[in-house]
């Protein structure tokens, strides 16, 4: 086990390395080079002629690629041209929204998603089959910003029952420790705070879970309705084997395995930033802040962001792969 976890730790090294030289050229090859990108309507020659000066694009690539290697590895991801201060930073300060949003979120998702699936597999051919086939269908259909423009006027426009935006009401005189807003009221005892950051969860969460959610479900019906065909589940029912054994070791543990995949790469989705769904709920997380690098072309946030979700995509799959194990003992033995 420690040694495939080490060797998929050394594989990450040149995977990264080959997403900074992507990264690196992807800025050089902008149109008008990255100085006017970063200057716009600004871009005089003299305000181009300083920003290549003080960037040090007027240096040969390899020698820039260098230079920016190096100060990548001390930890120095640039500084934000939006907020002027340190990629860093600011990823320290926004990520714990994305990271609460996608627990809330990655949670129901799996939670409804395998449950759901599991009994239209056992179910196949009656309603709930039939529920489960067009409820998944739906949710990976309606686009997420337009379920999330509706779930925000139905429950917060209309019904009031809900908060419209944010992490937290600003009138509340919570502690932040973590960031986490509902980890920081239940570790303070300040369950009002706490109780107001799971609301403002739960409208973003909903809509940010809705794809995954249906995704999930149908992978789960089909994984389960494969595994309860197979010769070893009528053999193990022909022995007389509990029903209860037979469809918690024999069919959900065998089935777990696609699952358990689909549900890592939609946790390294959602972590990715939703975009979409951030935007539409003025949620602070990495996914909003994106979206403005985009459109101010803040290139130290989008190579500094885009390293990090490469190395947080692959520690998820690292995980995954390790709990192969612990699900199938067979992986174990291979």
């Amino acid at each position: 086990m420690l040694r495939t976890i080490g060797r998929r730790l050394l594989l990450l090294i040149p995977t990264l390395l080959g997403l900074t030289v992507l990264l690196f050229f992807w800025v050089r090859a902008l149109p008008g080079g990255p100085a006017v990108a970063l200057l716009g309507e600004r871009a005089t020659p003299e305000r181009v002629a300083e920003i290549n000066e003080l960037y040090g694009f007027n240096e040969p690539l390899i020698i820039q690629y260098f230079t920016w290697l190096g100060r990548l590895l001390q930890g120095d991801f640039g500084v934000s041209l939006q907020t002027q201060r340190p990629v860093t930073e600011e990823f320290a300060r926004r990520f714990p929204a994305t990271l609460e949003l996608t627990i809330f979120a990655i949670t129901v998702a799996v939670a409804v998603g395998v449950a759901l699936g599991y009994w239209a597999a056992r179910r196949r051919g009656k309603a709930v089959d039939h529920f489960a086939v067009f409820a998944s269908l739906i949710g990976i259909t309606i686009p997420v910003f337009f379920l999330a423009f509706m779930l925000k006027w139905l429950f917060a426009v209309q019904l009031g029952w809900l908060p419209s935006d944010g992490r937290q009401d600003p009138r509340l005189d919570a502690t932040h420790y973590t960031n986490l807003y509902v980890l920081d009221g239940i570790l303070t005892g300040e369950w009002d705070a706490a109780w107001d950051a799971f609301l403002h969860l739960i409208l973003p969460g909903l809509a940010l879970a809705s794809i995954p959610l249906a995704i999930i479900t149908r992978i789960t019906r089909a994984s389960v309705l494969e595994v309860q065909n197979s010769d070893y589940v009528r053999t193990g029912m022909a022995k007389g084997v509990s029903r209860s054994t037979i469809r918690g070791r024999f069919i959900m543990r065998n089935a777990l395995l696609p699952v358990t995949t689909t549900i890592g790469l939609q946790v390294g989705l959602l972590l990715a930033g939703a975009i979409l769904t951030e935007s539409v709920f003025a949620y602070p997380g990495i996914g909003s802040f994106l979206q403005r690098a985009i459109f101010t072309r803040d290139f130290p946030v989008l190579q500094g962001f885009i390293l990090f979700i490469a190395v947080l995509y692959a520690l998820i799959n690292l995980i995954v792969d390790v709990s192969y194990s612990f699900i199938d003992p067979r992986v174990r033995v291979q």
